[in-house]
């Protein structure tokens, strides 16, 4: 191999500082390549037995050719090829290695004095750029797909979305406590409306309406009608009745109309500002929104150490040949994916904080990938 002359402001680098060379671009053409090759097959049988399964359904509500591919479809591969992203990768890293050594590539690589760990160079590089793209797929251009592919689904497959709420009860602004005991999508309005204002935790005024409707023309101002407000001031009180009053309320249905998989709907950015109001606001139900947030992250950060155990697993010549590799790493794809399932049901269900939760797979397969690295041939 032609050895290229590597220099920074005149001075010669040693040959392990060259960063990528043409063995390592090989490596990585291979990796992505049978990356993609993996979720182009998988995903197509996986579109298959969707559409037979839905088939009936989407006939039977009519729905058009144009939006099954583009609404639906176009929409669905993305998001089931990045949440299956870690067994892609596995099956990818297993295959190709096990390739290698079985041809004896690796310990011809071995024999010219190549270290293992130099050798996981292209394959590190490569894990980082799968790792790039299903970020920012994950939280920035599949979850505007999702919207329209759920979207399509409430109205030719099943509908998804809440279009009611009850006993609501958020803090609108600093002391101020709205409650409404039914909430309706289809006409905006809630009933049985109250809103407490307290006042160094003395309630200072009290408003009561038999309704409140949201005004979709304007950001946050609501329609109250047949009200009374109570105002206190110390022994003194007043009261104020009315039919109908104009307010400014910092909430909106989508608030507290959340539909099942919302999460799924919001960019990173949208999902950190409604965890940061939801809980500034006392809402407790935002679990799931921070298991997503956080999960984005820690599937990114996955490809590195499944890229490693799978290098390490699959880097030796063994005589049951590619097939126990192959074996041995989709059941290891298969448990993160179940114990990563596991581990959020724990922070839905129990008291386990989200992030924690969330982080617990990585933290147990980087023990795993550490010790068969170890483990591997040097």
């Amino acid at each position: 191999m032609k050895k290229l002359n590597w220099k920074i402001k005149g001075v010669k680098l040693p040959d392990d500082w060259k960063w990528l060379k043409r063995l390592d671009f090989y490596i990585i053409k291979k990796f992505l390549g049978t990356y993609v090759f993996a979720i182009a097959l998988i995903i197509s049988i996986a579109v298959v037995f969707d559409f037979n399964e839905k088939m009936d359904r989407f006939m039977s509500h009519e729905a058009p050719w144009n939006a099954i591919i583009f609404d639906y479809y176009l929409n669905f591969i993305p998001y089931f090829a990045n949440l299956f992203s870690p067994l892609f990768v596995f099956i990818a890293v297993i295959f190709f290695t096990s390739k290698l050594a079985e041809n004896s590539e690796i310990i011809a690589m071995f024999s010219t004095g190549m270290s293992f760990k130099r050798m996981l160079r292209p394959y590190m590089v490569s894990a980082a750029i799968i790792a790039i793209v299903t970020f920012f797929l994950g939280s920035y251009v599949i979850p505007q797909g999702s919207v329209t592919r759920i979207n399509f689904e409430d109205k030719y497959y099943k509908p998804r979305k809440n279009n009611t709420a009850r006993n609501i009860q958020l803090e609108v602004d600093s002391g101020v406590i709205a409650y409404i005991e039914r909430f309706e999508d289809f006409t905006k309005t809630g009933y049985r409306f109250s809103l407490d204002k307290f006042k160094d935790k003395q309630l200072v005024s009290h408003l009561t309406a038999r309704s409140i409707t949201y005004d979709t023309a304007s950001v946050h101002k609501w329609i109250i009608k047949d009200y009374m407000i109570r105002e206190m001031d110390g022994m003194k009180e007043s009261i104020t009745k009315g039919d109908r009053i104009d307010s400014t309320l910092f909430m909106e249905p989508a608030d507290f109309l959340i539909t099942k998989n919302q999460q799924e709907m919001m960019t990173n950015p949208q999902l950190s500002e409604y965890i940061t109001r939801q809980r500034q606001r006392g809402f407790a139900n935002i679990k799931e929104f921070e298991i997503e947030y956080h999960k984005r992250i820690a599937m990114s950060f996955a490809s590195f150490i499944l890229t490693l155990i799978g290098v390490s697993l699959s880097s030796k010549k063994t005589k049951g040949g590619m097939g126990l590799h192959l074996g041995i790493g989709l059941g290891l794809s298969f448990s993160y994916i179940l114990f990563q399932t596991i581990a959020s049901t724990f922070a839905v269900n129990g008291n386990v904080p989200p992030v924690i939760a969330v982080w617990i797979p990585n933290i147990l397969y980087a023990f795993i990938a550490f010790y068969l690295y170890q483990k591997a041939p040097k």
